[in-house]
């Protein structure tokens, strides 16, 4: 299998431009790159090891490096129980830009979390989105459950 570099930058970009649209900034990628790989890294950091394998096995390669980028696997992971404790899990990741980013808002940064779990479902299976939403603390499930559909 040859690595085709050009074609990863390709999809990644087109990526970025549909989920920054999806996202309603479309003229602020950057933006929305932060956000989406903020939400990715919570995520990674509170299901099990064994479910980001197999999330992982269903990402496109530019997913794929987004998602491992900078992870070290802990045997100790966050005690995230709580959409609340969830939300500031992913504005930890975002760092300084997340004042800006989610507007200091609980209500906008779930509805980014909302958003991007509906828009992974285009690459992620219905079957894989259980699995992940079973792993999750129970009051956590609702983030996949009610976007499961779509």
């Amino acid at each position: 299998m040859a690595l085709n570099f050009n074609q990863y930058a390709t999809e990644g970009n087109t990526f970025l431009k549909d989920y920054a649209k999806e996202m309603n900034m479309p003229n602020d990628r950057n933006k929305a790159g932060r956000i989406f790989i903020s939400i990715m890294h919570a995520l990674r950091d509170i299901i099990p090891q064994e479910e980001s394998l197999q999330l992982i096995s269903q990402l496109p390669m530019f997913l794929k490096a987004v998602y491992v980028n900078g992870w070290s696997i802990k045997k100790n992971k966050p005690k995230i129980k709580h959409m609340a404790e969830f939300l500031d899990l992913v504005r930890a990741h975002d760092g300084s830009a997340a004042v800006n980013d989610f507007e200091y808002s609980d209500e906008v940064a779930e509805e980014y979390v909302d958003t991007t779990f509906i828009y992974l479902r285009k690459y992620i299976s219905l079957g894989e989105m259980e699995d992940i939403r079973d792993s999750l603390p129970k009051d956590l499930k609702s983030m996949i459950y009610s976007n499961l559909m779509f």
